[in-house]
């Protein structure tokens, strides 16, 4: 049964951000990037396909300077400055996280989803890392760019700025990032190429593969949840790089770094033991089929809510996961519940994160069900 959790687990992550890609219904029409000046900011241009709670969520302080990549977002007035991962389990209620920048609401792992993102009033931003073979570290999670971008790129064997020029908001559509849509449904294509207005306040970069640390630099209010993707050496090249640049950016505190292979979170840990880990696949289901307590340090469980029949986040373990002091930042992997009504009952069966593709019905979510 551990073994086959641990497929289950690992088959789910993987899949887990394609879980759009074999949708082939129509869309619905949907409107063009807008170019009329916002009155509070960058506006959202991606359309809502999912019930939307009716209340507002919280207002953003935005912060704009000349240039639109250097766009700083800050969560509170009164807070300078990252939360810390301390202070952010200390909040007082369930958090947010914009997974892979809100990849059902905005393209995937965008600077223009993580800028709608961080507007929305999320806590969080969610990063999936590898390196590209001149030793860049970026913000993507296949190993090839066929499935967002308009080519096929290996991201290991592709330069930074190779991977860079692409248009990687290519295969976006409202309902799906798929291949067979009419041309209109695919709403940000040509933005990247210059073939298509650009949202106001963003720049055609903002539609391209992206380096972590101009993200991170971009929103220094917010902390950072990153999973290292891959395994075996390259993973832990990535993993180091990724401790250099934490500590170069000053991320010590406000950082969690997770990956599904136990030995690349070691490897990480290794490199910077003073940030944040999750557990990887081999010590999660230990803790959740044999009661074997997480690797000392190690309090964030960062796992979906079930797999085909299997459920990997039942009541008895929840009130398991709490009682030993954990939490649990939950990733849907089942887009059923990628909306108000599936986050509300998420909440309900307690978990401590929604790491979600609706950034803000997450924020909604949350602000309803804490009153």
């Amino acid at each position: 049964l551990t073994a086959c959790l641990a497929v289950a687990l690992l088959v789910a992550g993987c899949a887990s951000d394609s879980s759009t890609a074999t949708q082939t219904t129509a869309p619905p029409t949907a409107p063009t990037p807008t170019t009329e000046p916002p009155t509070t900011g960058p506006a959202a241009t991606a359309p809502n396909t999912t019930a939307a709670a009716t209340t507002a969520p919280p207002t953003t302080e935005v912060l704009t300077t000349e240039a639109p990549s250097t766009t700083t977002v800050t969560t509170t007035a009164e807070q300078t400055g990252p939360l810390t991962v301390q202070q952010l389990l200390d909040i007082g209620r369930q958090i947010v996280l914009a997974h892979a920048a809100g990849e059902d609401q905005f393209p995937h792992s965008s600077p223009y989803g993580y800028g709608e993102s961080a507007i929305a009033g999320v806590d969080m931003l969610d990063f999936d890392v590898q390196l590209t073979a001149d030793g860049v570290l970026v913000i993507q999670h296949d190993d090839t760019t066929g499935r967002t971008a308009d080519e096929d790129l290996v991201v290991a064997e592709s330069t930074y700025a190779q991977l860079h020029e692409l248009d990687n908001a290519y295969w976006f559509t409202a309902d799906c990032v798929c291949v067979d849509q009419p041309e209109a449904a695919y709403i940000y294509r040509g933005i990247r190429t210059g073939d298509a207005p650009v949202p106001n306040g963003y720049s055609a970069d903002d539609f391209a593969i992206t380096r972590f640390s101009d993200i991170a630099e971009r929103f220094p209010d917010l902390p950072v949840n990153i999973e290292i993707k891959g395994v075996g050496e390259p993973a832990v090249a990535a993993a180091k790089q990724l401790a250099l640049e934490l500590g170069e950016l000053g991320l010590e505190d406000n950082a969690v770094v997770a990956s599904f292979d136990d030995a690349v979170v070691a490897a990480f840990h290794e490199f910077a033991p003073s940030i944040e880990i999750s557990p990887g696949l081999n010590a999660a289901t230990q803790f959740i089929l044999d009661d074997i307590a997480l690797p000392d340090g190690m309090r964030i469980l960062q796992l979906p809510p079930r797999y085909g029949d299997l459920e990997v986040l039942s009541a008895e373990t929840m009130t398991k996961v709490h009682a030993a002091g954990y939490v649990v930042w939950v990733w849907p992997n089942d887009r059923s519940l990628e909306n108000a009504a599936g986050y509300e009952q998420l909440l309900q069966q307690g978990m401590d994160g929604l790491n979600i593709n609706f950034p803000e019905l997450g924020v909604q979510a949350v602000a309803l069900f804490t009153g």
